[in-house]
């Protein structure tokens, strides 16, 4: 079954895909990269709305045939900051053909400009290289653990950082 661009909408997370953004993202993470992590090591996964959809953060999601294929986040982490979260695209939804990953990224991007947000951290894990060339070919810069705001939400397995300037 071929797929189209056009065919992937991108769109705020709404609950009825609760639990498709959770089984996607477990399964990138568990099965394809053999990341420890489970869903109690992120409660935020079931609190879409309370943790990410307030003040300038939000939540999307790409759904295709309304299957849930990627997500990205935004948190708002004050002083028009945010910070770029739960960037996950399954994996026969990945590259240049589709650009998925591209969409829901400057779809976090053109919101924090509405918004006037000035910066954007993320964090990642060494595992992901794909993610680190995607993030750096978008204009994100790396930046050490330490230059990070104060209240940017590291995560255990986090050791790769980025910036960008809004």
């Amino acid at each position: 079954m071929e797929v189209l661009s056009e065919s992937i909408i991108i769109q705020p997370y709404a609950s009825k895909y609760q639990q498709q953004v959770v089984d996607l993202i477990l399964h990138i993470q568990q099965q394809e990269y053999q990341i420890p992590i489970t869903e109690k090591d992120q409660p935020d996964l079931f609190e879409i709305e309370s943790f990410y959809q307030q003040g300038n953060g939000n939540f999307w999601v790409a759904v295709c045939n309304e299957r849930v294929v990627g997500s990205v986040a935004l948190i708002d982490i004050g002083s028009r900051q945010v910070a770029l979260r739960k960037m996950f695209v399954a994996k026969s939804y990945r590259g240049a053909t589709l650009k998925t990953a591209h969409r829901l990224l400057h779809t976090a991007i053109a919101w924090a400009k509405e918004r006037e947000v000035e910066r954007i951290y993320l964090g990642t894990t060494l595992q992901y290289r794909a993610a680190h060339r995607f993030y750096e070919k978008n204009g994100f810069q790396h930046i050490e653990k330490e230059k990070l705001p104060e209240n940017f939400p590291v995560m255990n397995v986090d050791k790769k950082f980025y910036t960008y300037k809004v």
